[in-house]
């Protein structure tokens, strides 16, 4: 039924439903398939040792026997292995240590949006992730994520601004959405969707003390459209000056896009690869962009867009809402 839906019709593809790890190696001696796909690792046992399956033991043995058999005869191998909440490789960390590669699909379970990440990889570079979208037909690639996770921005309200964020060497340009209200509550709220929550709280702390936002008595919440999760320091400046059109009640411009990370007292540092992060937002159609004082030494090319740079919070909000 599975294949059916994902509208597979292939008779190279097989199937062994079995966990012996006996069985398995010599049903791939028997067939010598071009590709191996175990799923999953934590149910395979062998029945040479006494161990519960997925237990340090199973696994490391059972992973030694499948990569002694495949490698001596050049077969690609994909080990599927469970993951904990905390999104880790359930079990035995040694897994990881003796593969290859490692690869992580992310994704929130209320978001259609996948990542494939690299974290380990033996033969090449871990800097490159692949976005895809979970759909009826399976997952599939999504060629410009930028384009996709700012689509649904018609309109131009206060509290949204485009950010961007390298995950790899790949520059995504993605929307936050910040929320300020007067708290009921005698104290202030803060929720963070996709960021975290202490860099918000830190960010909160520098808008009150560097540009006398009262956001003491204000519920602050803050979110990461599309259900990606950002931790790289570049989209800082674009949090406060969220947060900071909410509380003015003043919108961004809808053609604007930030980046810079801010630092605690109120200066905007320099961010890296600031040059791709550009070019992707002017590849979308962009005409601003503010971006730290310190890279304006970085810029190489003539751009279509116009560049503003600021070397703190206030100079930043200035130019944003004006």
């Amino acid at each position: 039924m599975r294949a059916d839906r994902l509208e597979i019709n292939n008779e190279d593809i097989l199937f062994l439903g079995e966990t012996d790890i006996d069985i398995v190696n010599q049903a791939i001696i028997d067939v010598n398939p071009k590709l191996v796909i175990i799923d999953s690792i934590q149910t395979m046992y062998s029945e040479e040792l006494s161990a519960a399956a997925g237990s340090v033991s199973q696994v490391r043995e059972i992973t030694s026997q499948i990569m002694r058999v495949c490698k001596s005869r050049a077969i690609t191998t994909i080990i599927i292995g469970h993951v904990t909440k905390d999104g880790n490789i359930a079990g035995p960390r040694v897994l990881e240590h003796m593969v290859d590669t490692v690869l992580y699909i992310e994704g929130e379970r209320y978001f259609t949006y996948r990542i494939l990440r690299s974290v380990k990889n033996r033969f090449g570079s871990t800097n490159e992730i692949g976005m895809f979208e979970m759909r009826e037909e399976g997952m599939t690639e999504i060629l410009n994520p930028s384009d996709i996770l700012i689509s649904e921005r018609k309109d131009n309200p206060s509290g949204s601004c485009i950010v961007s964020s390298m995950e790899g060497t790949r520059p995504i340009l993605v929307e936050l959405q910040a929320l300020t209200t007067q708290t009921n509550y005698g104290y202030a709220k803060r929720t963070a969707n996709g960021v975290d929550y202490n860099r918000l709280a830190v960010l909160i702390a520098v808008l009150e003390k560097k540009s006398g936002l009262a956001l003491g008595m204000q519920d602050v919440y803050l979110n990461v459209a599309g259900g990606l999760r950002i931790n790289e320091p570049s989209i800082d400046l674009g949090i406060a000056i969220a947060t900071a059109s909410s509380y003015k009640n003043k919108p961004v411009p809808k053609d604007m896009i930030i980046m810079g990370e801010v630092g605690l007292t109120g200066e905007v540092r320099r961010i890296n690869l600031i040059e791709k992060r550009i070019k992707e937002a002017e590849k979308l159609g962009f005409k601003t962009c503010i971006i730290p004082e310190n890279n304006k030494k970085d810029l190489k090319d003539n751009y279509k867009l116009d560049i503003i740079c600021v070397s703190n919070i206030n100079e930043a909000i200035q130019k944003a809402l004006k």
